[in-house]
């Protein structure tokens, strides 16, 4: 098939145990093996590095779930299910107007892009989600013969990409349909070994929904004025959490954060924040290996005192490690701001789940909202 740009993956070592919480994990599903992609694609393929979960502790075994085509404990998701249909300020939840014409079919990988592209396409789109639960680990998930199916018939493909997600790629690359691949990482040119949880790069998440609504419109040019329009309305949507950003960046630029991971630098550092956390615990997380006891004692020993501003906590993780440092921060009175990788049960939309974690930073600044 035609291919406008060439895709590759990370030789990252992807075998590196990850511990979400209440994730279901087989360690043979990680293999390591690059392939190939073939395939029609409108951006090139970006790559980049996994981060790690430390655990501090073997993990206790787990149950290994039989996924079944028909199975409906998947954690495939449709848009008509999806936390859009219900939020008070994202453009999906009120009646989309009718579609001009026959709906796309779309898949996307993980839900934190999803809900976007949801919300993007609106009635002329039918957005299936693979992975819409936080209890599945998307660099580890071993996709079912239904998904295989998902992707054979999608007219519209949307990935992440940067290691986060190289299962996606491998079925776009081994689906017949030839369908367009958006690629968060190509989009937005993410280097090799860079953190590849786009989704909080405010750029990237207009990147990709740039990227969606042209690759939509070119498919479907009767409705190709319903997508801006939905494109529009998205902006909209998005304004508060986009304003709060800049607010943030304004009133506390130059105040100092740690994380426990890596997860939300990006949107960190698009408020103007600073990261201390110690470079040897970072480096850590950059090569998928757990801290050495000297590197979780400086991040202790900046936390007792307080010479961070405050603590980036990410609750999806497991493990004795961050507990400890978000206990130290706690004890410390340093401000512990809690924030997911992925979307969590009972958000409506992205932009109120991203705004939510917002609000929690103003105030742990000391920002007015």
């Amino acid at each position: 098939m035609a291919t406008v740009g060439a895709c590759c993956r990370s030789g990252g070592p992807a075998g590196v145990p990850r511990n979400r919480a209440g994730a279901h994990r087989d360690a043979d599903r990680v293999s390591g093996k690059s392939r190939a992609l073939d395939m029609k694609t409108v951006i090139v393929c970006g790559v980049g590095g996994l981060l790690s979960r430390w655990h501090g502790a073997p993990i206790a075994t787990v149950l290994v779930l039989t996924v079944v085509t028909s199975c409906s404990s998947s954690p495939t998701q449709t848009a008509e299910g999806s936390r859009n249909a219900a939020s008070p300020s994202a453009i999906g939840r009120t009646a989309a107007p009718p579609c001009p014409t026959a709906p796309l079919a779309v898949v996307v990988s993980v839900d934190q892009w999803g809900d976007i592209v949801s919300e993007l396409g609106g009635a002329c789109a039918n957005v299936k989600t693979v992975l819409a639960s936080s209890s599945v680990d998307p660099h580890d998930y071993e996709p079912s013969p239904a998904d295989a199916a998902d992707f054979m018939n999608a007219k519209l493909i949307v990935v992440n990409g940067a290691g986060y997600d190289s299962w996606a790629s491998k079925l776009a690359g081994s689906s017949a349909s030839g369908a367009p691949l958006v690629s968060a990482a190509a989009v937005t040119t993410t280097p090799d070994g860079a953190n590849p949880h786009l989704w909080y790069l405010p750029s990237a998440v207009t990147a990709v929904a740039d990227a969606v609504t042209q690759e939509l419109s070119r498919m479907e040019p009767p409705a190709a004025g319903y997508f801006s329009q939905r494109r529009a309305q998205f902006t909209s949507a998005t304004r508060l959490y986009v304003n709060l950003i800049a607010k943030i960046k304004a009133e506390a630029a130059g105040k100092s954060y740690g994380a426990t991971e890596t997860v939300f630098d990006y949107q960190a550092q698009a408020a103007g924040l600073v990261n201390k956390t110690p470079a040897g615990y970072r480096r850590a997380s950059a090569n998928e290996s757990e801290p050495s006891p000297g590197d979780v004692d400086a991040f202790l020993t900046a936390l007792a005192g307080r010479h961070i501003d405050l603590l980036i906590y990410n609750t999806q993780t497991e493990g004795s490690i961050p507990e400890e440092i978000r206990s130290a921060a706690e004890q410390s009175s340093v401000p512990v701001v809690k924030i997911t990788e992925t979307v969590p049960p009972g958000e409506t939309s992205f932009e109120d789940w991203q705004y939510g974690q917002l609000v929690q930073l103003a105030k742990a600044l000391h920002v007015a909202v």
